[in-house]
């Protein structure tokens, strides 16, 4: 009841979108997903954070891991404080106001996960099918850095009409779901692929959805993700900053934030 009270006494607050954005919001409200293009979005200071992603490209090589298991590389904090542009891109306004006319509330922004995902057999963790917990309402907007096709790691989900139906059937509460386990409950023929060349940009509800990172067989998939959620979120505990707090702090002084930006980023007290 808190939580519906607080989004109706904020709707009269929220940012007034174009035509075209208050569609892609109305398209996320009603299929969980929207797979667009940087070009398309036309978000101003694309081009630096494009051009700054494809220089840490190869800077994330392909770790050596003490464990078989790993399927993920992410760029350092250092590494991505080099590149400030992208964190900020993350933070342009139209972004921030399109995000806050899907949660209904004053938006925390999370940061930018730049992450290789690496070509080989590892099935755990966000290779499962799974559907985020940590507030409500989350918006994760994934730019492809490379051409994905459906043997390079494409980001899949079950159509939002569908989740209901499959977490019903499933018994699902949270946690990660086998593939099998999904088969025997809904066709693969009803799962999505999101495909596109680089600079392919997929919006997706991931608390409305079931979804996972399928496994790259051809290629490493490399993509940034950038995180949001309102800022009294579900679990506050796994809403955790991609940037130390110290770092954070830092960019604010380099870079002249709005006041907008700067409680999307500051949203909660230094621990």
């Amino acid at each position: 009841m808190g939580y519906e009270a607080a989004v109706k006494q904020h709707s009269a607050n929220l940012p007034v979108l174009s035509v075209a954005d208050f569609k892609l919001v109305e398209s996320i409200k009603r299929e969980g997903v929207v797979v667009t293009s940087l070009e398309a979005l036309s978000i101003p200071q694309t081009e630096k954070m494009f051009l700054a992603a494809q220089k840490l490209m190869p800077e994330v090589a392909k770790s050596v891991f003490a464990e078989e298991h790993e399927y993920v590389v992410h760029a350092s904090s250092e590494q991505m404080m080099q590149h400030p542009e992208i964190f900020m891109w993350g933070l342009e306004k139209r972004l921030l106001n399109i995000v806050e006319n899907y949660i209904g509330l004053p938006v925390a922004y999370h940061g930018a996960y730049f992450r290789r995902d690496l070509a080989n057999s590892v099935e755990r963790k966000s290779r499962l099918w799974h559907i985020d917990v940590e507030d409500r309402k989350i918006l994760k907007i994934i730019v492809y850095l490379n051409d994905v096709d459906d043997n390079c790691g494409p980001f899949q989900y079950i159509p939002q009409s569908l989740t209901s139906t499959v977490a019903r059937s499933l018994r699902y509460k949270h946690g990660y779901i086998q593939e099998k386990r999904l088969q025997n409950v809904l066709s693969p023929s009803l799962w999505k692929s999101c495909t596109g060349l680089a600079g392919t940009v997929v919006i997706a509800a991931t608390s409305k959805i079931f979804h996972r990172g399928k496994i790259p067989v051809d290629q490493d998939r490399f993509t940034i993700f950038f995180d949001y959620t309102s800022r009294q979120p579900t679990y506050p505990f796994y809403c955790k900053s991609s940037l130390p707090w110290e770092d954070l702090l830092s960019l604010a002084a380099k870079v002249n934030l709005s006041e907008q930006q700067k409680q999307c980023v500051f949203w909660r007290p230094s621990l």
